[in-house]
């Protein structure tokens, strides 16, 4: 395929092209060059420009399809789509399972009821507006190529190597640690999550494939928990953790908050979202791999960032003892 990727250097972006490049097929990057610009200087074409207003420079451009790994607008994603339509053959568009507005549902697969805007032309990304802009982003995608030539990938929580958000790193680094780490609500919870590498595989297979409609991208429900996710991170570092798992209840009362400063946990009723089905994705070609190379390639890839680089998700050490000391001193 000649490819072109709206974003391409960061976290899910660079393993698109790094896998599509694996495999084949000749890359072009549209994006700022604001973001690691020199990551595949030589490898792959890049074309700077800006989605709102730039589009200019994709004139006269013809490509097999596009994935779009940066969509956050749907006035943008529709200019995109409407540049584009006439130079490829496939849109593919990175959505997230935050489109679904039941969070109470379980098993939801792509017929779940999504989110919806009282006012369409709002812009403003937030935590309440992300999932229901990306409901008509997919939308604007479709109008414009056709529902037949548009794919949109409802990727879940993406984990790995190059994860700046720390939702999953926390874990393999602080086991590592060693010590008495703090554990949310209980071994059995379901966690759901997906390599951001597994993830980049099958989007290109998917986009080379010509899939269109909305697909369900993470892991199978129930294939992952909270337990094997910080025993295998025990396994993997050799450490000496111990895990002190403490209640839902304990949690929210410290306002200790989901999802970010304590990663991978939901209070046990919106334990649904880690629920999702898979299956359409997975029938489709979608794999999984094994848990451990997860963590050892994440715990390795962390090794290499700067001892002060900023944490932007997971409790710190002070935060931590303080909750422990609480917990063992119950009444």
């Amino acid at each position: 395929m000649k490819l072109l990727v709206i974003g391409g250097t960061r976290f899910l972006g660079r393993a698109i092209v790094n896998y599509a490049l694996s495999a084949g097929h000749e890359v072009t990057l549209f994006n700022r060059g604001q973001s690691n610009p020199d990551l595949f200087e030589g490898e792959v074409e890049t074309l700077i420009g800006n989605r709102d207003g730039g589009l200019g420079v994709l004139d006269g451009r013809s490509f097999t399809a596009v994935i779009d790994t940066c969509g956050y607008i749907p006035r943008l994603v529709r200019d995109s789509a409407t540049k584009l339509k006439d130079a490829i053959e496939h849109y593919t568009f990175i959505s997230t399972l935050s489109v679904y507005s039941d969070t109470t549902q379980t098993g939801q697969d792509e017929n779940g009821p999504l989110g919806t805007l009282e006012d369409e032309t709002v812009e403003e990304v937030t935590g309440e507006t992300y999932g229901p802009l990306k409901v008509l982003c997919e939308q604007a995608a479709s109008e414009v190529m056709g529902a037949e030539h548009a794919l949109h990938v409802r990727a879940g929580l993406i984990v790995g190597p190059h994860d700046l958000s720390d939702r999953f790193t926390y874990w393999p680094a602080r086991v590592a640690r060693g010590g008495e780490v703090l554990a949310p609500g209980a071994p059995d919870r379901a966690a759901q999550f997906i390599d951001v590498r597994d993830l980049a595989a099958w989007t290109v297979k998917a986009t080379e494939a010509r899939l269109h409609g909305p697909y369900n991208a993470t892991s199978p429900s129930g294939h992952f928990t909270l337990g094997q996710v910080l025993h295998t991170c025990r396994d993997v570092s050799g450490s000496n953790a111990t895990f002190t798992w403490v209640s839902d209840a304990f949690l929210k009362e410290n306002e200790v908050g989901p999802y970010m400063e304590m990663p991978l946990w939901v209070p046990a009723e919106y334990a649904a979202y880690d629920t999702f089905n898979a299956q359409k994705a997975m029938a489709a070609g979608l794999a999984i791999r094994p848990l451990t190379e997860t963590v050892r390639d994440t715990l390795n890839w962390q090794a290499t960032r700067p001892d002060d680089h900023q944490w932007r998700g997971g409790l710190t050490p002070e935060r931590e003892a303080e909750l422990l000391q609480k917990w063992h001193e119950r009444g």
